[in-house]
């Protein structure tokens, strides 16, 4: 089984990105291909950036620096569960990322992308990826992207996807796992 980090975007209280990311971790759990594990940025509270030294040498003086790079190094590969913010992802996923440079590295990337309105998130999803090619983490053509949300909540705060959210979700886990075993090797051979 692979390691598969699970991590959400979004910090601020009535936030909706946990909710989504059990949704998605029960439904990766599910394939028996993954060991997931939900990293909730909201729990993990990062300070903005404060490493004096650059993240590409490695050298983190601060203990938050260290256990966020150990999760992030034992992960095979990752989903990214964001938020749309003014047309991107949110600025604690930016800040996320920002903290590490070779953990990230040479490992695919699914992402959950949603939004209260009618654009599903996509603009954020755009985003990332820009920003994920650059850690050399390779993002799937295949994501989740919910329009709506709220239309998926119920009043007790249970989220309750429809049949095309859970295939579009199977058909993006099945990509996950072929993209983790064929990178396994080029991460294998890092230099």
């Amino acid at each position: 089984m692979y390691n598969l980090k699970i991590i959400t975007s979004t910090v601020r209280p009535g936030r909706k990105g946990p909710i989504v990311a059990n949704w998605i971790k029960e439904v990766a759990n599910k394939t028996g291909n993954f060991n997931a594990e939900v990293l909730d940025l909201g729990e993990i509270n990062l300070p903005l950036m404060n490493e004096a030294v650059h993240p590409i040498m490695q050298q983190y003086e601060h203990e938050h620096t260290k256990q966020w790079s150990a999760k992030i190094t034992e992960a095979d590969a990752f989903i990214f569960v964001t938020a749309e913010y003014d047309y991107s992802y949110p600025a604690p996923l930016k800040n996320a990322l920002e903290y590490l440079v070779h953990e990230w590295a040479y490992k695919p990337a699914g992402i959950v992308s949603y939004s209260l309105g009618q654009f599903a998130g996509v603009r954020a999803v755009s985003n990332l990826k820009a920003d994920l090619l650059n850690l050399r983490t390779i993002s799937l053509s295949e994501g989740v992207n919910i329009a709506s949300l709220n239309q998926y909540i119920d009043e007790n705060g249970i989220f309750s996807p429809n049949e095309q959210l859970h295939h579009v979700a199977d058909v993006m886990l099945t990509q996950l796992v072929r993209w983790t075993k064929g990178l396994a090797a080029i991460k294998a051979d890092q230099v």
